[in-house]
């Protein structure tokens, strides 16, 4: 049965140009139609009123953990799978909540969750996934402690990355990732801060390791995105062919001629630095974990103005874990401070499509692209607040033209 549903006189966000203007927008069988003055449709169709609220895409966040329940990830690599799901679909349900109708999970999550979401078993944004991330020994994703020598790499545990070493070993667990559906394969390239045995400034796999990915995830028309903070780890990853670098804090200006060489993307994450630092150890961050989180804290802001000056292609990303993923809209205003709001709304739409190869479909509202919406009362393009606060300012969110949260007419959806 089609469904259509016509949203009349909105101010329709336009991304690219940053400006908004009263259109309506038609809406069939979970794609938009039509975007105009004075349209109709079927006496038949649902209409919504949006006088007085703006209309514009749904959000993209392009670094998410959906299952990370805790931010201690070691000890919940021995939790069981089904508890560990039971939080995802929580988390899942919070970030549709604010507005987000489109993720990218970098570690953890895997086919089952992008098709519980999918098949409407759970309320949440689309999952694009790269199943677990692929650490070296001793690696971003080695989480065991300095004096814990068993290692369960089973594929059913739930780590967000594997432990690999050597080319052979790279090979086989990139396509391991693939086989299931993977959208991209994740390296850790450096260290990081929720490790415990780690430097945030040391360099992980080899050149012949990253080269091996990478030709994998090319081989099968997928790319690599790889976690590095410093400019050394940055920059020998973009130079090794690595398509995404996630956080990139400590970059330097070789590290921007170097992204727009190869046309590769930043994906930003200042938020959980920020709630790390504040309610790390309640959200049971380990101490050593800790006391790594101000090597990076003060120079993500630089980090990001850097980039943005040097038009690097910049997306919206989070890296929440535990309780704190209740901070997600957060990340607005803090990129805010070196970012117009129309930049960092691109961010979340415009570029978050295109590192996801969904150029047209997502990230704008126009005529062929999947009805992701969502209705805000205040502008988004004058203010990073009004979408830093979606409890005081998000209205309805619409999923493939679908109502998934309404505000609007009086009932409020929970968040978590």
């Amino acid at each position: 049965m089609t469904r259509t549903l016509l949203v009349r006189n909105g101010h329709v966000c336009d991304v690219e140009t940053g400006e908004a203007s009263v259109q309506d927008v038609l809406v069939s069988d979970g794609r938009i139609q039509e975007v105009g003055t004075g349209l109709s449709a079927p006496s038949s169709a649902t209409e919504i009123d949006a006088a007085g609220q703006y209309l514009l895409p749904g959000l993209i966040d392009a670094h998410v953990h959906v299952s990370a329940g805790t931010a201690d990830l070691g000890a919940q690599a021995e939790d069981s799978p089904f508890y560990v799901a039971a939080q995802t679909g929580r988390i899942l349900k919070g970030m549709l909540d604010r507005g987000f109708t489109t993720v990218r999970d970098v570690g953890g999550a895997d086919f089952g969750i992008a098709a519980a979401v999918a098949e409407g078993l759970w309320p949440g944004p689309k999952v694009h996934f790269g199943g677990k991330a692929l650490s070296p020994t001793g690696g971003h994703a080695d989480l065991r402690g300095s004096g814990r020598q068993v290692l369960d790499n089973h594929a059913c545990c739930p780590n967000i990355g594997t432990v690999v070493d050597g080319v052979a070993d790279v090979r086989r667990a990139a396509r391991a990732q693939l086989r299931t559906g993977a959208d991209h394969v994740k390296l850790m390239l450096s260290g990081g801060v929720a490790s415990p045995t780690d430097r945030v400034d040391s360099l992980q796999f080899s050149a012949e390791e990253v080269r091996a990915c990478v030709e994998e995830a090319e081989n099968a028309n997928r790319y690599v995105t790889g976690h590095a903070y410093t400019a050394r780890a940055v920059n020998r990853g973009l130079k090794l062919g690595v398509r995404c670098i996630e956080h990139g804090n400590l970059i330097d200006a070789s590290s921007v001629e170097l992204f727009l060489e190869h046309d590769a993307f930043l994906v930003p994450t200042l938020v959980t630095y920020e709630y790390l630092h504040s309610e790390g150890a309640a959200a049971g961050l380990p101490p050593a974990s800790q006391a790594k989180v101000a090597d990076v804290l003060e120079a993500g802001l630089h980090a990001l103005d850097l980039a943005s000056k040097g038009g690097v292609k910049i997306a919206l990303g989070t890296d929440l874990l535990g309780d704190m993923h209740r901070h997600q809209s957060d990340e607005f205003r803090i990129r805010g401070q070196v970012q117009t709001p129309a930049q960092v709304l691109r961010s979340a739409t415009l570029v978050g499509a295109q590192l996801l190869g969904r150029e047209g479909e997502l990230g704008v509202v126009a005529p062929g692209a999947t009805a992701d919406l969502l209705l805000v009362d205040a502008d988004p393009f004058a203010d990073t607040a009004v979408l830093a606060h979606p409890e005081r300012h998000l209205r309805m969110v619409l999923q493939d033209g679908r109502v998934a949260v309404d505000r609007l007419s009086g009932s409020t959806a929970a968040s978590a």
